[in-house]
């Protein structure tokens, strides 16, 4: 039996062929999901207008005096690094950073045994000179009277004449001795005191008084005068007067109209940026900085403060007269933008969980591009601009930016 042929059959699409069936459900699922994502979106921004906010800050007044901004360092103007002429091993350390030392206090001493007992030799060799002094004035003592003796035997002619020549050699070869013997006190007292300066050099004193600002060898350390030799130190200490910190700032040339001798100043440390310190220019250096096109301007510290510490950054605000006392204290301030009228008022829009909240406040004077105000916080978010219509407890949502 032959198998069938099956490569013929096809199924007719033509005009009389019957349709295929439609699944309507699938377009009815998705028709529910646009339909949710639409509404999900649509109850996100449902009654939320966009508004544009600003942060409240705080201002001081003496910005509204301020000429010239610059930045700078504050720098000990005198400053020494503590090191010792004579060479030898750190035998004690009296101090740490931070001490405050007087001026002459040894702050470290060298091993000095050697030079003590140079020292104490040469005191003794001062004391022989003085003792042979003593005998030579003994001697030049007793010439003297045997020249008078022989001086009056001789008027009466109970000596020869060379009698009285030898006395007179011998009191002259005295007074010669004693000559000789002052002269080698001297020698003496000064190889005593090349003695005891050396000593002394031993001793590390500081040369002012200030704060140890660092401590650069530990006892047993070798210390040379220029630390030319191999694991030698050459400063002990680094010690800064902090009644001579200042404050040096780059001026820009085109500035340097704005700036003068004796100028009030105010002075803010990155350090403490709520501290701000009243200060004057005090000099200006002749030479300008070719590659920066800058001046350095130094500012003294009219006002003196404890934390301050050399090498600190600082921004130095150059003023067109002194700040008075009573605009010392920071302000609360924002954009005159932010402010609105409601009941013939000044309120600002406070924005907190996605509502405004009217908060009335008084307006004072005016500090830079910001107006001072009362009643509401530093940092608060404010709506800036807002419109008429913008009502308290409105839903909005900030504009991103």
């Amino acid at each position: 039996m032959t198998a069938p042929d099956i490569s013929r059959l096809k199924i007719e699409r033509g005009p009389g062929a019957a349709p295929r069936r439609a699944r309507p459900w699938k377009w009815l699922a998705l028709g529910a999901v646009a339909l949710g994502v639409a509404l999900v979106f649509a109850g996100r921004g449902a009654g939320k207008s966009e508004v544009d906010t600003v942060t409240v800050a705080q201002a001081w007044p003496s910005q509204q005096y301020t000429l010239l901004n610059a930045t700078g360092y504050v720098v000990a103007q005198r400053k020494a690094a503590l090191a010792s002429k004579a060479s030898g091993r750190l035998e004690w350390l009296g101090v740490l950073e931070g001490s405050r030392v007087k001026t002459g206090e040894v702050v470290a001493r060298l091993e000095s045994r050697d030079v003590a007992a140079t020292l104490g030799q040469a005191e003794a060799n001062v004391k022989v000179a003085r003792a042979n002094l003593e005998q030579g004035l003994a001697e030049q003592a007793d010439a003297q009277q045997a020249w008078q003796r022989a001086q009056e035997l001789l008027a009466q002619k109970f000596i020869a004449a060379a009698s009285f020549d030898a006395a007179q050699a011998r009191l002259n070869k005295a007074k010669a001795a004693v000559a000789a013997q002052r002269a080698a006190i001297a020698a003496a007292q000064a190889s005593a005191l090349a003695a005891r300066v050396a000593v002394e050099q031993t001793e590390i004193r500081a040369p002012f008084d200030g704060v140890i600002l660092t401590k650069n060898a530990n006892v047993g350390d070798n210390i040379t005068p220029f630390s030319s030799a191999a694991d030698s130190k050459g400063a002990v200490v680094t010690i800064a007067d902090m009644d001579t910190l200042e404050v040096e700032a780059d001026v820009s040339e085109s500035s340097l109209a704005k700036i003068r001798l004796e100028q009030p100043v105010e002075i803010q440390l990155d350090a403490f940026p709520e501290l701000r310190l009243a200060g004057v220019v005090s000099r200006m250096v002749p030479t300008l900085d070719r590659s920066k096109a800058t001046l350095l301007v130094k500012v003294r510290f009219s006002e003196r403060d404890p934390r301050v510490l050399p090498d600190m950054s600082a921004k130095v605000a150059f003023l067109s007269q002194p700040v008075p006392a009573a605009e010392r204290q920071p302000t609360t301030a924002v954009q005159p933008a932010a402010l609105a009228q409601r009941d013939g008022k000044p309120v600002l829009f406070v924005l907190a969980d996605g509502q405004v909240r009217q908060q009335p406040v008084t307006v004072g004077r005016k500090i830079g591009d910001l107006v001072e105000v009362k009643g509401v916080a530093p940092g608060a978010k404010v709506v800036l601009a807002p419109q008429p219509k913008l009502k308290d407890g409105a839903a909005v949502v900030a504009a991103k930016k």
